[in-house]
């Protein structure tokens, strides 16, 4: 059987949305598990479950886009 790899949120990310917009444990944790099994982007899980605004979403993207 083959399971496709989804590639985890990098750290930073995960650090960022702690840090920065004050995202507590259990979010981040139910935004991961959707993440995952929805083979999604992190940023806009938590947005449609509606755990960070679409305000906070546009500074997420920004902040990956600026990322090395």
């Amino acid at each position: 059987m083959v399971v496709p790899t989804t590639p985890q949120p990098a750290s930073g990310l995960v650090r960022y949305l702690r840090q920065e917009l004050g995202l507590g444990e259990n979010a981040l944790n139910l935004g991961l598990k959707q993440a995952k099994l929805e083979q999604a982007p992190l940023p806009v899980v938590l947005w449609r479950f509606g755990l960070i605004s679409l305000d906070q979403l546009d500074q997420v993207l920004a902040w990956q886009d600026s990322q090395p």
